[in-house]
């Protein structure tokens, strides 16, 4: 089984001052490029009057199908709508200056594979920055936009300022998620974003992993289903109870409350939840290729606000392996 998706870098610098609040920056983007996106992506019947969810074109409009995806009876139960198809990753951003004359960088991993959507994202972005960013809409300028590397794929340039935009050149990055019996019986995940696991219709209060994984495993196989070419095959219920043989050993967790209004309803809404570490031990070697994918794909609810971001690092005691980091390292800020 492979999952394909393409993790972006935009890279800017600044023209004016720029800041990020605490806890925000994904969330200002979002709502930011989701009226840049409508506003290019949408016929202008649409933009000043209709409703995206119930547009006779959705389907094949790249803002209905990117921002405002409905269910259509497909997915897992009980999901109102489809997971949109991309996440940000601007942890580093959070809280932060950015002076004129500064360069910095947010990730966007995306999951659609259809190759107009990175040029309506790449036009997007750029058509942002020259508006503004940030609450005080500090004007900036898109330099490059890159497929970073991942797996066995080398990075690559999707537009810079000097050369023709390729999105539709790029391919994506395979991940296998097939067992890989060599990997280790003990491993560490690193909560790094607030993050919220659905079990039993209630929120769980610690990341057990059958519970881990069973969402894990639900939005991957959602996301590709929708997104990427179509249902893996895979049998979810023996799947879980295999996960259920695995043990959570240790548990360090503290919960963070953040909450964001939305611009479009004016409602506000908790987007909290636990950060932390836990160890698990058990036979991982089937599991190890999907929790490295959900590196990617962000775990939980509200992922596309950059929720639910993991990472996977050895154990105690446990020799490094590739695809592994030491919990508790920093990535640079790139501001």
């Amino acid at each position: 089984m492979d999952f394909r998706f393409y993790p972006l870098r935009f890279e800017f610098t600044a023209k004016q001052s720029l800041f990020f609040p605490p806890r925000m920056a994904s969330n200002i983007l979002r709502g930011a490029l989701g009226v840049i996106f409508r506003s290019i992506a949408c016929v202008p019947e649409c933009r000043l009057s209709g409703n995206p969810r119930t547009c006779e074109i959705r389907h094949s409009c790249p803002y209905a199908k990117i921002f405002e995806p409905v269910a259509d009876g497909l997915g897992p139960s009980g999901l109102a709508d489809s997971p949109r198809p991309f996440v940000f990753r601007t942890r580093h951003l959070d809280g932060h200056a950015i002076q004129p004359g500064k360069s910095f960088y947010f990730d966007l991993n995306v999951f659609s594979l259809q190759p107009e959507t990175l040029a309506c994202f790449v036009l997007s972005f750029a058509a942002l920055a020259r508006e503004g960013l940030g609450p005080n809409r500090g004007k900036a300028e898109l330099g490059s936009v890159r497929r970073l590397s991942a797996g066995q794929f080398p990075e690559q340039i999707i537009y810079s300022p000097a050369g023709q935009m390729t999105a539709s050149l790029v391919e994506p990055v395979t991940l296998k998620l097939d067992p890989e019996p060599s990997r280790p019986g003990r491993i560490r995940i690193e909560f790094l974003s607030p993050t919220e696991l659905k079990h039993e219709h209630k929120i769980a209060e610690r990341p057990e992993f059958p519970i881990l994984f069973g969402r894990i495993r639900d939005r991957i196989g959602t996301l590709t289903a929708l997104y990427g070419g179509g249902p893996l095959e895979m049998d979810y219920q023996a799947l879980g109870a295999r996960a259920g043989l695995v043990k959570m050993t240790g548990c360090a967790m503290r919960r963070e409350e953040s909450r964001r209004r939305s611009s479009r309803t004016g409602q506000t809404h908790s987007i909290g939840g636990f950060l932390g570490t836990a160890d698990y031990e058990g036979d991982l070697s089937e599991f190890l290729p999907w929790l490295e994918a959900a590196r990617y794909t962000g775990v939980g609810r509200q992922a596309v606000w950059g929720k639910g971001e993991i990472r996977l690092c050895p154990s105690a005691g446990t020799a490094e392996v590739p695809g592994m980091e030491k919990c508790g390292t920093r990535n640079p800020s790139g501001v």
